[in-house]
Parts: structure tokens; C-alpha cells; sequence
């Protein structure tokens, strides 16, 4: 049932990832940790990074040994990594119990998996103080070795900025996007690289997507749907109609509730990330009341839903812009989770009732914040900046909001050949040049 030896049990090859300082952190700070996030991220090769031994629960017999006797798979050398822990969700109750029966003990297992147990299959107990949860994503431009790393966003926050050349031409770029952060399609032609992707949509709905019970036809409608809606902060009836659109009546083949419980249902599954609202201050309601945008956990997902290859965005650069902008999030999700002090919501966009947009808000804990808008091109940057200035000017107008200004605006691009800051102030990043 354990499947190591006594010992360090990092994967030969194992490329580092940004997420291994904050599991550091969080094994000086908790007795566990559950490091979550989509399929095939890097979940466990990240966790065995950091451990002595680890049981997988969906190998041999162990699931039938999980639910007949949870307390069987914590055995083993710690730290000890406990794999898809969520298919026996007493597991996590087991953990729970062992860390309180030693409080001084930290770091003593790692949990992954791949989907949020709810219903009659959620943990009696939250874990709260006991276990830290780490989010995962796959990997950025960075840990790809495709960004340069010369700009840091850590920096930015504190006003330490130095120009670079952008090294990421054009081709790379839309490879980038089309065969996404998987750790197992690092070094694959993109061909190859998108039949790895379609495997993966593949078991999403013929696997995880059936074994919770639910219709594979709605969720890979829906999949689709939000493909063409990337990055739009769409009703569920906008998607409802998207997916039906052909029927004569969608309201007579799905409802509304169906839609959002299949949106909650990939959200649970780290297929698709919600990037929430944001409006200064931290205690104004429209935090609430904004709907969220959705993007993929990675743009190659959308990708391969819509059917489209490099050559095929090099056709069509306002679904390219979108997949950008998909990128764009999950790095900025990877590095501002590795930021020190980040808030609960590490990344959230801003939009008011004048139609005044900025694309991704990164506030850290202390209330510190900066804007970031995203465009795939430099010649779209002076539109880009004016909006910049007109969110911080109208944020700062009114004194009895109490709006801080910003710590740093910046656009974040695809196409350009150098990071640097213009008279305005406004940073201009290629992607290529971001990292924590």
C-alpha cells in the first residue's frame, strides 16, 4: 500500500515550481496541507518534492482499504503524501483528528487531488487551523522557461523596476498559449502537445464528469460555451442559450439552475477558474453583488474545445487575444498566490456602471494594489494606459470612498520587444519578461 522508501521521493527530473516556497511555508505553519488544483498540473510530483513516502488511494486496492479504514493511508515516513485523497473523503477527517492529537507536530502530510468533495461525500469537519490549502495551477511562462523573469511583480509592489528586452517572439507565443503549462507536454512538439490536452478534456467528462453522476453532453456544452464566452462575465441564461442555441425552446432541454450547478461542478474540479469583482474599499458590497469572469485553469483547454491550432489564431487574433488574456490570468493567478502577503482573492478584475474596465486587480492583504490591463500587442497600449489613468483618477476623486491609489499600473502584453515604463508612469510587461 505505501509506495516508497524511506526517504526523499522527489520525481527524477522533477522541475521546480513556484508553488514549492509556499508548500515550504506552509509545513512550518500547519500540520497538513492539501495541495489542490486541475488534473495533471504537477499535483504530486510537487508534493513528493517535499515528502519521506506517499500512499496513492486510486492505485491497486487501496480505495476499498481508504473507505473500509481511512486511518490506514496516513502510514508511511513523514511528511507523507496522500494522492487523491478526495476519492475516500474520510481521509481528511483522519488527518484532522491525528494533527489534533499532536498540535506541535507541522508538516506531517501532504494531501492532493483533483476535485472538491461535496454533498453526502464532504469531510465532517473543515480542517480550519489544522490543514493549509494550497492552490495549483499548471505552469506559468516562468517555470516553462519561456518568460525571462527580468520584471518581478513582487517588485512592482514595492517600486523596484528595471527595463528588460523581451526575448518571446510571436510563433512561441501562440505555441505557449496552444500547449499550455502541462508539466508532461513541457518538451512536446504542440501537435503532439494537443492530443495530450484532448486526452485530457476526454477524461474530464468521460471519467470525473460521470463518476459524480452528471450528463457528459451539458458539460461539454457548457465546456464549449465558455470557450467562445472566455473571459465575459456571462449569465448562466446567456450560457444556457449559447449551449441550445439550436433548440426551438433551450428552457425545455436545460434550466438555468442546471447550468450553474455545472459551472459549480468544474469549479470544483480546478477545470475553470472564477475571477471575482473588486471595488474599493475592501468593505463595499459590489465585491458581492459583481458577477465572475471565467477562464480555463489553462488557455490550451479553450484551445482544443474551439478546435484551433497556432496557425488557426495566426487567422484569428481577437480569439487569440481572448486565449491571451487566459494566459495572462493563470500566471498572474501562479505568481500573486506566491506573493507574501496576498489577500484571500489574489486576482479580481474591475468594472463599474460607466463601462470603465480595468482586466486584473492584485491586492495584497495590507489593502496595497495595482492594475493590470492586458492586450496582445504594443499598439494597443496608449488605450490601454488612458483607461489606466481614468480608473485611478475617478478611484481617487471621491475622499469619502478613502481609495488608496495604486501601488503600480502596468499593461501586460503579448507582442513587444521591451518592459518599461512610460512618462505616465504606466509599466508596459510583455508576458514574456513577468515572474513572481
Amino acid at each position: 500500500m505505501n509506495d516508497s522508501a524511506v526517504g526523499s521521493i522527489t520525481p527524477a527530473g522533477y522541475r521546480p515550481r513556484i508553488v514549492d516556497a509556499q508548500i515550504v511555508r506552509y509545513q512550518r505553519i500547519f500540520g497538513a496541507i492539501e495541495i489542490a488544483g486541475t488534473k495533471w498540473c504537477g499535483k504530486t510530483w510537487s508534493a513528493r518534492a517535499h515528502a519521506s513516502s506517499i500512499t496513492y488511494v486510486d492505485r491497486s486496492n487501496n480505495l476499498a482499504v481508504a473507505q473500509a479504514n481511512p486511518a490506514l493511508m496516513l502510514l508511511g515516513e513523514r511528511p507523507h503524501v496522500i494522492d487523491e485523497w478526495q476519492l475516500a473523503p474520510a481521509v481528511w477527517d483522519e488527518v484532522r483528528h491525528q494533527v489534533d492529537d499532536v498540535p506541535g507536530l507541522k508538516g506531517q502530510w501532504l494531501l492532493t487531488g483533483s476535485s472538491t468533495p461535496h454533498g453526502k461525500n464532504t469531510p465532517l469537519h473543515s480542517g480550519a487551523g489544522r490543514i493549509g490549502r494550497i492552490r495549483m495551477s499548471p505552469m506559468s511562462l516562468y517555470e516553462s522557461d519561456i518568460s525571462s523573469g527580468a520584471v518581478s511583480l513582487r517588485g512592482l509592489f514595492e517600486h523596484q523596476f528595471t527595463p528588460a528586452r523581451n526575448l518571446v517572439d510571436t510563433q512561441s507565443l501562440f505555441d505557449a498559449v496552444c500547449r499550455g503549462g502541462w508539466p508532461e507536454a513541457h518538451d512536446m512538439p504542440v501537435s503532439d502537445a494537443q492530443i495530450l490536452i484532448r486526452e485530457y478534456i476526454r477524461l474530464t467528462l468521460d471519467e470525473s464528469v460521470a463518476r459524480l453522476g452528471k450528463n457528459t453532453d451539458i458539460a461539454r456544452r457548457l465546456m464549449g460555451s465558455l470557450s467562445r464566452n472566455l473571459s465575459q462575465a456571462v449569465t448562466f441564461r446567456t450560457l444556457r442559450k449559447d449551449m441550445y442555441g439550436a433548440e426551438a425552446n433551450p428552457d425545455d432541454v436545460v434550466s438555468d439552475r442546471t447550468v450553474s450547478d455545472y459551472v459549480s461542478m468544474l469549479e470544483d474540479m480546478f477545470v475553470i477558474d472564477p475571477v471575482k469583482g473588486w471595488a474599493p474599499p475592501a468593505r463595499d458590497p459590489k465585491r458581492l453583488q459583481t458577477k465572475p469572469r471565467r477562464y480555463f485553469a489553462d488557455p490550451s483547454i479553450a484551445a482544443a474545445m474551439l478546435g484551433m491550432n497556432p496557425a488557426a489564431l495566426l487567422d484569428d487574433w481577437q480569439t487569440f487575444g481572448f486565449l491571451f488574456e487566459n494566459l495572462c490570468v493563470r500566471d498572474l493567478l501562479v505568481y500573486a498566490r506566491a506573493l507574501p502577503d496576498i489577500g484571500m482573492e489574489p486576482v479580481r478584475y474591475y468594472h463599474d456602471d460607466s463601462g470603465l474596465e480595468c482586466d486584473v486587480i492584485i491586492e495584497l492583504a495590507d489593502g496595497r494594489w495595482g492594475g493590470i490591463e492586458i492586450k496582445t500587442s504594443e499598439d494597443k497600449v496608449p488605450a490601454a494606459c488612458a483607461s489606466l489613468q481614468r480608473l485611478n483618477s475617478k478611484l481617487l476623486r471621491n475622499s469619502d470612498a478613502r481609495s488608496r491609489a495604486p501601488e503600480f499600473l502596468a499593461v501586460m502584453v503579448g507582442i513587444g520587444d521591451f518592459a518599461y515604463q512610460r512618462d505616465d508612469g504606466v509599466y508596459v510587461i510583455p508576458a514574456g519578461t513577468l515572474a513572481p
